[in-house]
């Protein structure tokens, strides 16, 4: 049986039309089937979330990236849903980039803007500093792309989340583990990118069940 994996979703306006729109990049669905992974896309403006997530039986969620926390507010309560139902039911977390920030701030951490815009649209060495992860990898370093302008440093960093990975350039995190949880964030878009460590960290998240036994 393939893991069925939820995905949370963001909010557009639609061209031409006055309506806000549910939207994911074509990349996921693409990636996913790569990784033999079904992907279960998870509405915004559901009355009971719960009830909802009860009926799918999910093997993991992705929080997605795009658009920064508090910009729709049924997208940041749908998303705060998403990972609290996640903990209470045991199931894998993985946070992309706005999914690690809402991570942060669900644990009590916190972003900061980077007014140099050094993370917009480059890709840039990060030092993997936790062992089983650079196994993942082969590699303590490795390339990544970067598409946020939010910066969390350790100093913001919530409640139990364990960095893994940090910025070569600014020491900024890129990748973080919960201590008891299993819950992962990465700044990066690995759909974006689908190369093979990228393909890795996911399959090692969502497929295999030693991934988490080793870190928490």
């Amino acid at each position: 049986m393939k893991e069925k994996i939820g995905i949370s979703l963001r909010v557009v306006d639609a061209l031409n039309y006055v309506e806000k729109r549910d939207a994911l990049s074509q990349d996921w669905p693409k990636l996913f089937d790569e990784l033999e992974l079904i992907p279960i896309f998870i509405p915004n403006t559901l009355k009971n979330i719960e009830n909802f997530l009860d009926e799918l039986s999910l093997d993991g969620i992705v929080l997605s990236g795009g658009d920064d926390i508090g910009e729709n507010d049924d997208r940041d309560k749908t998303e705060n849903s998403l990972l609290k139902y996640a903990i209470h039911k045991n199931i894998p977390v993985m946070g992309i980039c706005r999914g690690m920030q809402l991570i942060n701030n669900y644990f009590g951490g916190k972003q900061i803007i980077d007014n140099n815009n050094q993370h917009i649209g480059k890709d840039h060495k990060i030092k993997i500093i936790d062992n089983n992860i650079s196994q993942i990898f082969n590699s303590k370093i490795i390339s990544v792309n970067s598409f946020h302008k939010n910066i969390i440093y350790v100093d913001n960093l919530g409640n139990d989340l364990n960095a893994f990975a940090i910025s070569n350039d600014d020491e900024s995190i890129e990748g973080f583990i919960h201590s008891s949880f299993s819950i992962i964030g990465v700044m990066w878009h690995p759909e974006r990118n689908s190369n093979e460590n990228n393909r890795q960290i996911i399959s090692k998240v969502f497929k295999d069940k030693n991934f988490w036994t080793k870190l928490i």
